[in-house]
């Protein structure tokens, strides 16, 4: 008997041993956060990161401590992924655990949270399920959404023809049409070039990337270290959210006249679609179909259908300029495959590589969003051998993909040949993640691609491009880089062919 209690003290402890040593590897695992810099009370790692050129901060800090590290902006605690690596870990293989859409100070006082783009949860699950599927509905990625691009490519290259070969600043030229395409699947139709309120809508974006491409930019950044702070002081952040909320209003007053004339049986477009879904749920109180969401979601499809491709467009046109060689190659192509008399079309771009090639490393090296649109993880999560506590932001640095030297020889070149095999097929990559990857990936990816091709293809078929300066001298570097990158101010002149 006394053997017997014995034993049983032995394995009680033995027992009580074996979960202290649990408890206490579960207690170092979640103590083990991803390292950083030491950060200062109330402003974080400010001083460590220089604002006018932020991936240049974070690429120097990923070689001190890894591919996963941790920064803070003010009181904000972010954990940033550097690398292919850790980006296609986190965003794709661990893609539920990250699907959190980080919202940053800014983000947050734009766009509020409720829209397509910056909700969460089940919310943002049921906004981006019905937004692609009406989307479609309404002809992204169809025939149909092909011919509205290439209608609106052939007034955007009369529109340029009648500038009788001046010099300017092509910028509002290629915002207006490649607006006008998301225009015409969620309010219906598109806008007149002369439409007056289109021009003040254009004019807000326009002011809103002059902000951006403005050193003042940095004061938006420091928003999100000291927003309380922020909001209080004058400056060009509150320019910028000022013009976003009359955006806003633009897209509030288009939806009232759609209440006013919607026929249910009919639904003219997404705005139509969405009311109709609306009165679906009118039953249902805890519904995330109301006028809000409608209006956040409507505002984030125009911004982002609107901005992207028209910034990247625009830059791409830039970089040429620089590099009349690699037009003049395009242009050879695309005589020799679509010719002079007729549009070009999406069926064209597997018969043209290089062509094919170009658009792709445009937005390779322009690497519009350097950051990626801030992600969160939606639990507490265990990633590599790190420890990252539920509804953290995350960085998966975009940048740090498409500026790869390893798939990439010499990254900061612009070169076509990176997206070209030896024989002048064209290359894919997995490491082409301009749209970001996973579960966040732009729902308007397909429309985006669809549209440079299109418009890019369509301006060089009618056009040579002929620099204000020496080809030489301009320069394609953006003009600061922080949240986004932009390209310089610039005027070139269109020499129709």
């Amino acid at each position: 008997m006394e053997l017997l209690g014995m034993t049983t003290i032995f394995l009680l402890v033995c027992i009580a041993c074996l979960l202290l040593f649990a408890s206490w590897r579960s207690i170092s695992q979640k103590e083990k956060q991803p390292p950083g810099p030491i950060m200062l009370p109330t402003v974080g790692n400010i001083l460590q990161l220089n604002p006018w050129n932020l991936p240049e901060s974070l690429k120097k800090l990923s070689e001190k401590y890894g591919s996963v590290f941790t920064i803070y902006l003010g009181p904000q605690k972010v954990v940033v992924l550097y690398g292919y690596d850790v980006v296609k870990e986190a965003l794709i293989d661990q893609a539920d655990d990250f699907s959190g859409r980080g919202n940053l100070p800014l983000l947050k006082k734009l766009f509020q949270g409720t829209g397509i783009v910056t909700s969460n949860g089940e919310t943002w699950k049921q906004l981006r399920r019905f937004a692609l599927t009406t989307l479609r509905d309404f002809g992204m990625g169809k025939k149909s959404i092909e011919e509205r691009i290439q209608e609106e490519a052939n007034f955007l290259v009369e529109r340029i023809r009648n500038t009788h070969e001046r010099p300017f600043n092509p910028g509002s030229f290629v915002v207006h049409a490649v607006s006008n395409i998301i225009c015409s699947i969620i309010f219906g139709d598109r806008f007149d070039y002369e439409d007056k309120k289109f021009l003040t809508l254009i004019d807000l974006l326009e002011e809103n990337n002059t902000l951006q491409n403005s050193v003042q930019t940095q004061v938006c950044t420091l928003y999100n270290f000291f927003p309380t702070v922020m909001d209080y002081l004058p400056g060009p952040h509150q320019k910028l959210i000022k013009n976003v909320d009359k955006v806003n209003e633009f897209t509030l007053e288009i939806i009232e006249n759609h209440q006013k004339t919607l026929d249910p049986t009919c639904p003219r477009d997404f705005i139509d679609a969405f009311l109709n879904k609306m009165e679906q749920e009118k039953g249902n109180s805890h519904s995330d179909f109301t006028v809000e969401t409608l209006t956040r979601t409507t505002l984030d499809l125009f911004l982002a259908g609107t901005g992207t491709t028209s910034t990247t467009l625009r830059y791409g046109l830039l970089i040429l300029q620089k590099y009349p060689e690699i037009v003049e190659k395009i242009q050879k192509e695309i005589d020799g495959v679509i010719g002079r008399d007729r549009s070009p079309c999406m069926a064209d771009r597997s018969q043209m590589p290089y062509t094919d090639a170009v658009a792709h490393e445009i937005q390779r090296f322009i690497d519009f969003l350097p950051f990626n649109v801030p992600h969160t993880v939606i639990k507490d999560t265990k990633f590599r051998d790190y420890f990252i506590p539920k509804d953290t932001i995350i960085f998966p640095m975009l940048s740090s993909v498409l500026h790869d030297s390893k798939e990439f020889p010499n990254p900061e070149k612009f070169d076509p040949g990176h997206f070209l095999n030896a024989n002048g097929t064209f290359k894919k990559s997995d490491y082409f993640m301009p749209f970001s990857a996973g579960k966040r990936i732009c729902a308007g990816e397909g429309l985006a691609r669809m549209e440079l091709f299109i418009f890019l293809t369509a301006i060089l078929q009618n056009f040579t491009l002929k620099s204000v300066v020496d080809h030489k001298d301009i320069d394609i570097s953006p003009l600061v880089s922080t949240l986004v990158n932009m390209p310089r101010p610039y005027e070139v002149s269109f020499l129709p062919r």
